[in-house]
């Protein structure tokens, strides 16, 4: 492969082809420190070459808008969805989230977003037959600490929340070996997460979801309100990353979002009627999302047995292929559960 359309400094060129690194996507998958090892390069220039592969790999055959919606359209019509856990959540999801594109789950902090990117990390993991994908997961955080004593309780707890399932086949299951965790504090390690770590996941059959928590975080907090253009080009790339990444590899990708007030109707369009809130990000966010789903902390509490939870709903705003409905939910020890009867 000729690397001159990389606009490498000579050197690093010549010591790319004595490693004979002959991929863009090679160069991906190896780690900075790795890359000096073997190029003898300083860490300057493995800086360089990163920043070169990722844009290349960045606008190496775009995805358009045509193939972006055969592949989901595909994709929804071949039925086969990842389960959220709860049966009447993946009755209101059609079996739960599709495999192509990309899920945005929004709401307010403490509605139970998390709770629901835990779950599905669980679930993603039984064999298809009980609505898993029989693989790992990929959780991304961009702002608070993993959860992992809240994860460890979900494990503790599949039997009670996966009745349906045999215990045998539960405790088979080595859950936390299969969630892989990436903390990622700016938008360029959000960017190396994406372009190196997670196809390099996905390739080798570790994982097959996807899911960041959370997606506003991060340009909430680099870009000034001024700054809306740039930041619309990086919401793109971002978006672009995440579409070829699940249509590459067939994998869900569940977006968890933040939320902003609604000022007026327009932008309540964009989210649901009875809520005084809206998904952050805008339009320019709102438009590469395939499903948005929100979850809303409602006044009052549901019981079950010995337990307690503040009475929350799960709401389709928006996907081609579900009818606008909305489940009344509650968060317990073993997870995230429909309530039928909330009086």
């Amino acid at each position: 492969m000729s690397w001159d359309h990389l606009q490498l400094k000579p050197q690093i060129i010549s010591a790319v082809q004595r490693a004979q690194l002959k991929s863009v996507r090679e160069i991906l998958c190896v780690s900075g420190p790795d890359l000096q090892k073997r190029t003898g390069l300083s860490r300057s220039d493995v800086q360089e070459l990163l920043h070169a592969a990722a844009t290349a790999s960045r606008t190496h055959q775009p995805v358009t808008a045509l193939q972006l919606q055969r592949g989901e359209c595909h994709r929804l019509e071949s039925g086969l969805r990842l389960g959220t856990g709860c049966p009447v959540l993946d009755q209101l999801l059609r079996g739960g989230l599709p495999v192509g594109g990309v899920t945005e789950l929004s709401g307010e902090s403490g509605a139970g977003k998390t709770q629901l990117g835990l779950q599905l990390c669980l679930s993603v993991q039984y064999p298809v037959e009980h609505r898993g994908l029989s693989s790992g997961a990929l959780y991304v955080c961009t702002e608070d600490p993993f959860p992992i004593k809240r994860l460890q309780q979900l494990i503790s707890e599949q039997s009670v929340l996966r009745s349906d399932v045999p215990r045998s086949l539960i405790s088979g299951l080595q859950f936390s070996d299969h969630i892989y965790i990436e903390h990622t504090a700016n938008l360029d390690s959000l960017q190396v997460c994406l372009l190196r770590r997670a196809p390099l996941l996905l390739a080798r059959g570790l994982v097959r979801l996807i899911v960041i928590d959370s997606v506003a975080a991060l340009f909430r907090c680099e870009f000034q309100p001024d700054d809306w253009l740039e930041r619309n080009k990086q919401l793109l790339t971002f978006s672009s990353m995440l579409h070829n990444l699940s249509q590459e590899f067939t994998t869900p990708i569940l977006c968890i979002n933040q939320v902003t007030d609604v000022f007026n109707q327009s932008a309540n369009s964009l989210s649901s009627p009875s809520s005084s809130v809206c998904p952050a990000l805008g339009l320019a966010w709102a438009n590469q999302v395939m499903v948005r789903l929100m979850m809303r902390r409602l006044q009052g509490k549901v019981f079950l047995g010995d337990q307690s939870s503040a009475l929350r709903r799960l709401e389709v705003v928006f996907a081609p292929h579900l009818a606008r409905n909305s489940r009344d939910i509650g968060v317990w020890r073993e997870g995230l559960r429909a309530v039928l009867d909330p009086d």
